[in-house]
């Protein structure tokens, strides 16, 4: 099948998962994972009526960027601080935001280009060193400091499961993200408006939405694997 078709079933599958989970038709929205990909399926990806694309490569995000700027960017990958510079201009969405000094040079960015960058703070719900992230404790110090970051606005949280077959620990880990950003609401105000949760991806994403899940991220089962 093409990419049309693929990202058709998508969200049928989305739409399938939503309404067990009873939740409204549009909580979940689908992030299209176009990394390693050329720019021509991101193309076929968009004429299909895909917006939102997720990259974990700041370079290769750069170059789809100038290629295909009507698109919505989400950096979902590993950020080094020196290449936050490259993006800030751009980006929908950060959602990997794993560590104190990264939000500060976001921030820094953000004031050089005159804008407010929206993020999620990537909490580590795993439990995995490789994984990375913030504990909930380490989130709620940050939120609680918000206001030595004005140029950027916490979303959400993103979080990823355990690589396993067992879906009731992924289940678990999930319901894990989903608590700590209730818990998290007291913190609401202009600068942290969290109403996202990503977390879910190709194997996961109905555990996922049915945790909570207001962005999935999907490549493999749109754009096929190489």
């Amino acid at each position: 099948m093409g990419i049309a078709e693929n990202l058709n079933r998508v969200r049928k599958e989305i739409a399938q998962a939503t309404t067990a989970a009873h939740r409204l038709p549009d909580a979940v929205k689908l992030i299209a994972v176009s990394k390693t990909k050329p720019i021509a399926d991101v193309r076929a990806a968009m004429e299909a009526g895909q917006v939102d694309f997720g990259e974990n490569k700041v370079q290769e995000m750069v170059e789809k960027q100038a290629a295909i700027p009507q698109a919505q960017w989400h950096m979902i990958g590993s950020l080094q601080r020196n290449k936050v510079k490259y993006i800030v201009p751009f980006v929908h969405l950060i959602h990997s935001i794993d560590d104190e000094r990264l939000l500060a040079e976001v921030d820094r960015q953000g004031q050089l280009h005159g804008r407010i960058v929206n993020c999620l703070l990537q909490i580590n719900i795993s439990d995995e060193d490789q994984k990375g992230g913030f504990t909930e404790s380490e989130a709620e110090v940050l939120l609680s400091q918000i206001q030595k970051f004005p140029n950027v606005c916490i979303l959400g949280l993103m979080g990823m499961a355990a690589f396993t077959d067992d879906l009731t620990i992924v289940q678990a880990q999930f319901e894990r993200l989903a608590k700590a950003k209730a818990s998290f609401q007291k913190w609401n105000g202009p600068q942290v408006q969290l109403t996202e949760l990503s977390m879910g991806m190709s194997g996961d994403f109905e555990t996922a939405i049915n945790a909570g899940s207001t962005m999935v991220r999907i490549g493999g089962s749109i754009f096929g694997t190489r």
